[in-house]
This record gives C-alpha cells, sequence and structure tokens, in this order.
C-alpha cells in the first residue's frame, strides 16, 4: 500500500505537467487558431498563400519532430541556446494545434451560408456586427464536435512531452520501470481516462446547450 501511495503522488506530479502543458495549449492555441484561419481566408493572396504553407507543412510534420526542432534547432543552426524544455514543448504544441484549429474554424466559417452575412448587412449590420450576432453561434456549434476530437487528442498528445525530458506523467512511470516495476506505466492510463472522461462529459454538455441553434 505504501508502495501504491508513492507511485501516485508521484505521477500526480507528472500528472500536474501534464495538466499544465495542454491548459496553457488550449489558451493560447485556440485564439492564434482563429488569427490563422482569418489569414487563410484573407482576400491578399501573398498573406493568403504564406499562410497555407505554414499550414501545410505544421500539419504534415509530425508533432514529435516539431518539438525537437523547436529545442535543438537554434543551438543546431546558431549555436545559440533556445527555449528551455516545456517553453519549447508548448510552443511545438500551440503552433501545431493552432494550425489545425484554424482548418477546423475555417470549415466552420465557411460552412456558414454567404447569404446570411449578406442579409445581416443589408439589415445594416457592420461585418463585425454580422459575425459576432449572426455567424458565431453558428460556427460553435460547427466546430465543436471536431474541436473535442482534436483537443481530446492533445491530453494524450502531451505524452511526447517526454522526448526532451519533460517530465510528464508517462516520463513519471518510466522511471519505476527502470527500476523493474512496470504496472505504474499502465497505471498512468487512469489518469488519461478520469481527464479525458470529464472533457467528454464537458463537450457533451456544450453540444446539448447548442442544440437549439439550427444550421
Amino acid at each position: 500500500m505504501n508502495v501504491f501511495i508513492e507511485v501516485t503522488l508521484d505521477l500526480l506530479q507528472g500528472f500536474g505537467t501534464t495538466v499544465y502543458i495542454f491548459a496553457v495549449t488550449l489558451a493560447l492555441s485556440l485564439p492564434l487558431g482563429l488569427i490563422i484561419a482569418f489569414g487563410a481566408m484573407s482576400s491578399f493572396k501573398p498573406l493568403r498563400a504564406v499562410i497555407k504553407a505554414i499550414v501545410w507543412v505544421v500539419r504534415g510534420t509530425p508533432l514529435m519532430l516539431q518539438i525537437i526542432a523547436i529545442f535543438y534547432g537554434p543551438y543546431l543552426l546558431f549555436g545559440i541556446s533556445g527555449f528551455d524544455r516545456v517553453p519549447s514543448v508548448i510552443v511545438a504544441f500551440v503552433v501545431n494545434y493552432a494550425c489545425y484549429f484554424s482548418e477546423i474554424f475555417r470549415g466552420g466559417i465557411e460552412g456558414v451560408p454567404a447569404g446570411q452575412r449578406e442579409a445581416a448587412q443589408a439589415l445594416g449590420m457592420t461585418r463585425t456586427q454580422a459575425f459576432t450576432h449572426v455567424i458565431l453561434l453558428q460556427v460553435v456549434k460547427r466546430v465543436v464536435p471536431p474541436m473535442s476530437n482534436e483537443i481530446i487528442t492533445l491530453v494524450k498528445d502531451t505524452s511526447l512531452a517526454r522526448i526532451i525530458s519533460v517530465a510528464e506523467i508517462i516520463m513519471s512511470a518510466q522511471e519505476y520501470a527502470r527500476a523493474g516495476l512496470i504496472w505504474p506505466i499502465f497505471y498512468t492510463g487512469v489518469f488519461y481516462l478520469v481527464f479525458v472522461g470529464a472533457l467528454t462529459l464537458l463537450f457533451n454538455f456544450i453540444e446539448k446547450k447548442l442544440e437549439y441553434i439550427k444550421i
């Protein structure tokens, strides 16, 4: 029992790092994703081309490779130290997930019929007012299901932080495995299941609250 308590406390400490990476990534990547989505829909063709190229590169390469590139890249290319380990992970996660979120946002915005924007503007609304009062809630309803899948994936992707020795929950469990104690590796699954279960309930609640919106 003492070993179980010790393992649980150690894994909780690692899980704190996992939750921190998740929370900061989500807080930063959602607004950045929306900005990137607007850039990808811009009428200024050079900007649109650059944004789409960045999104293509980020979505087309493994997140693990991006973490390694951000952490080691500055030293290998310029001989200077870059970000510390946790900031490197967060930068990689934010950029990666912002690009994925941008495609979800773009699909949600473009999925709203153009006639609704035109009708709102014909009634005297500005573009901002039309987006806020007419388009936004429809976009939210469209993006919640795919967004929830990406966010749940983010929970599990945080385990990639161990690639550059960030002590998240899986790495904490691996320390026990090196000492011959294997079960903590599988015990980490309980923490992930509880976290993902809570998020699933939250997204189900949000979807039910949005049922009144017709799209």
